[in-house]
């Protein structure tokens, strides 16, 4: 993969500064759960959908930290689920659709960080 920043659309960038004020929780692991809600949903996401049209811009590292190895390989297994490229610009733009996507569901589904606590356990 040679994604080392994500940029994130406007809209995703607005949500996460309101989910941070909602629970506390940094961005970086705020769009962490949201990528795993994301590869949950059907579908994949259309990268179109997200356009790069914010300041928001997170450096893989610090987006990933130390599981990039394992949203490596979940991406990669999801993109061969959904018959896409594993590799390449459009893999990296699928990185970039799910963290996007998985942001704007987060929002919809948690309101405080009991809401993330439930969505955690599989109640929410």
């Amino acid at each position: 993969m040679s994604l080392t920043r994500v940029r994130f659309c406007a809209e995703a960038d607005t949500r996460l500064r309101l989910l941070r004020a909602r629970t506390g929780l940094s961005a970086n692991l705020l769009c962490r759960f949201g990528f795993s809600l994301s590869l949950a949903e059907p579908g994949a996401p259309d990268p179109a959908q997200y356009p790069e049209d914010s300041p928001r811009e997170i450096e893989r590292g610090t987006l990933v930290g130390r599981y990039d190895a394992l949203i490596i390989a979940l991406l990669r297994q999801r993109c061969l689920a959904d018959q896409l490229p594993t590799y390449g610009d459009a893999f990296d733009a699928q990185l970039h659709a799910h963290m996007n996507r998985g942001v704007l569901l987060l929002y919809q589904r948690a309101k405080s960080l009991p809401d993330l606590c439930a969505l955690a356990s599989g109640e929410g």
